[in-house]
């Protein structure tokens, strides 16, 4: 039996002045399901996530979405003014007003409790994207979108940031849209892999995908080699920063 369906696109394409970005996309995305996005850089993926969102409404294509879905959102790029005093508990609370459980509750999931009356301007890069994320679980929501959410995180720092995406799945059922190019990490951890350069180019189980040959074509043997060797060992812990030493705050 089939996970319930969240959203289901079909022949999904976004033509901006002369340049094709998506072209003829579909897929569906279910419940309790991790779906990963990887492609080369401009293949399209945060404008299709984009879209999945609703912030991008001109284009061709249906999308259908479950009535009254709730989507928890994190972007490739957040800016946070340094000068404004802010802190992680005021910052969960702009968009939504959870309760002190529901609060604390996110950002135990995601390892950062401690950080609750801190500065968000004294956050290490991986210690706000940990933040970040605990954020787009607030209200409980049946889909989350992540567009590379370890992006400016040191390679441990992604692996452990990967298997919480994977723990928040578990406990909360909700399905997960990641973009990333962190083939090697991210496998592991996904049911769906969805191969974009404007088109899609494969799609399916990560050990199918790995061996098309529109993947190697863009990605080559060695990424699919390194795939089979990440797929097994994701169990050791790594730094709440996830950052070099060199790059840690204070």
């Amino acid at each position: 039996m089939q996970a319930e369906l969240l959203v289901r696109a079909r022949r999904l394409s976004l033509t901006l002045g002369k340049r094709q970005i998506l072209d003829d996309i579909s897929f569906e995305l279910r419940r309790a399901e991790i779906t990963t996005i990887i492609g080369p850089n401009g293949a399209g993926k945060t404008t299709l996530t984009n879209i999945v969102n609703g912030l991008i409404g001109d284009f061709e294509g249906e999308i259908e979405r479950m009535p009254g879905l709730r989507i928890g959102y994190l972007p490739q790029k957040v800016y946070v003014n340094t000068l404004m005093p802010l802190s992680v508990k005021r910052l969960l609370q702009l968009t939504y007003s959870p309760t002190d459980q529901e609060l604390d509750r996110a950002l135990a999931q995601t390892e950062v409790a401690y950080l609750k009356q801190r500065q968000v301007r004294s956050l290490s890069e991986g210690e706000l994207k940990r933040v970040l994320l605990a954020r787009t679980t607030l209200g409980q929501p049946d889909l989350i979108v992540l567009d590379e959410p370890t992006a400016g995180v040191d390679v441990s720092g992604e692996t452990r940031m990967y298997k919480l995406i994977g723990e928040l799945r578990d406990q909360l059922q909700c399905a997960v849209l990641l973009v990333s190019h962190d083939l090697h990490l991210v496998m592991s951890q996904t049911d769906q892999v969805l191969c974009l350069n404007q088109h899609l180019c494969c799609s399916g189980l990560p050990e199918s995908v790995s061996q098309h040959p529109e993947y190697l074509a863009l990605f080559g043997q060695q990424a699919s080699d390194s795939i089979a060797i990440y797929t097994h060992h994701h169990d050791h812990e790594h730094d709440v920063s996830g950052e070099s030493p060199e790059h840690r705050h204070d």
